[in-house]
């Protein structure tokens, strides 16, 4: 059997581990890109080619793609707090460049650009956003969504001047087991410790990992080239998040809805220069947010069938709950 090897970036994160167990388990040969000082604790486990470097490094993406017929991009910096823009644009953008010209480089058959939702305009429940959508988020004013933008724009642009074998997914919010971190689990961390519970007026799309993993490796040979695939599961606002959570937890709680100008007056306050804190504006606007997405184009497209967010939220307190998280 001719095994195909493929080149995972970010394969330490939430995703990138999920990622490189599903691939390992269908048969494929894995290396990673991993930084010297990099904890790999999520992917210990996982028999694979660790290369040691950094994305933002040319000469060093060169050497660890070569040989590779399959690249996936899934490293990014994701924080939103105390991180200049040149840091965003060093980490999400220049390396995104380095990768798309490694891979061209060296022919590779396929490069999987994992990208955001939020660089496709969102919508409401009854008229989420899809594929077709522009990019809205503008004056959020992340460093985050900006540079995650322009990398998938220049992406695109790679596929049209330089015939890149490149397809675009965008996951929303993933949930699930292996948040070793953790990452996108602090929330449903934050549900989970606290007996008075603040929640925010918006919501967003819920997606289970293992879904997003599945529709990164359909991509691989269902994706059309040069296209966008939303990896979206279910919608919900976060007070319907917080209440799933109180159900399956069985945790007594009071939930309290926050007002969304004292969320965004708390996230000016914490952007003032001079003041630390984990709200910002760019922050209090996302929460405010009816941040809605739907995935009927990658269940059509990659033939996903997106699992229950519930069953993603019961996976994740599981494993947080064996793992002494709380």
């Amino acid at each position: 059997m001719n095994r195909k090897k493929v080149l995972i970036t970010g394969a330490n994160g939430f995703l990138g581990s999920n990622l490189t167990r599903e691939l390992f388990r269908l048969g494929y040969d894995i290396r990673v890109i991993i930084r010297p000082t990099a904890d790999i604790q999520g992917i210990a486990d996982i028999p694979c080619d660790v290369f040691y470097g950094h994305i933002d490094n040319s000469d060093q993406v060169h050497e660890a793609v070569k040989g590779c017929d399959i690249v996936i991009h899934a490293a990014c910096i994701t924080g939103q707090w105390g991180i200049s823009f040149e840091a965003y644009e060093r980490a999400n953008f220049t390396a995104t460049k380095y990768i798309t010209a490694a891979c061209i480089a060296h022919r590779v058959e396929k490069f999987i650009y994992v990208s955001t939702a939020n660089t496709i305009g969102p919508g409401k429940k009854n008229n989420p956003g899809n594929e077709l959508n522009g990019f809205t988020l503008f004056n959020a004013n992340s460093g985050y969504i900006n540079s995650k933008y322009l990398a998938q724009q220049y992406v695109l642009e790679q596929v049209t001047s330089r015939q890149l074998p490149a397809v675009v997914v965008n996951p929303t919010f993933m949930i699930g087991p292996h948040d070793v971190k953790p990452s996108s689990g602090q929330l449903l961390l934050y549900g989970l410790k606290h007996r008075l519970l603040f929640y925010p007026p918006g919501g967003k799309n819920f997606v289970h990992i293992k879904d997003v993993c599945r529709g990164i490796i359909n991509a691989i040979s269902k994706g059309k080239t040069g296209d966008c695939y939303l990896l979206a599961g279910q919608n919900l606002s976060y007070g319907e998040f917080f209440r799933l959570l109180k159900k399956i937890s069985g945790k007594r709680q009071v939930l309290i809805r926050i007002p969304a100008f004292v969320l965004k007056l708390g996230g000016l306050i914490g952007s003032i220069p001079g003041i630390s804190g984990k709200l910002n504006y760019s922050t209090a606007y996302m929460l405010c947010l009816d941040n809605y997405y739907s995935g009927k184009k990658s269940e059509r497209e990659l033939q996903l069938s997106y699992t229950p967010v519930e069953t993603a939220v019961k996976g994740a307190f599981t494993w947080f709950k064996e793992n002494n998280y709380f």
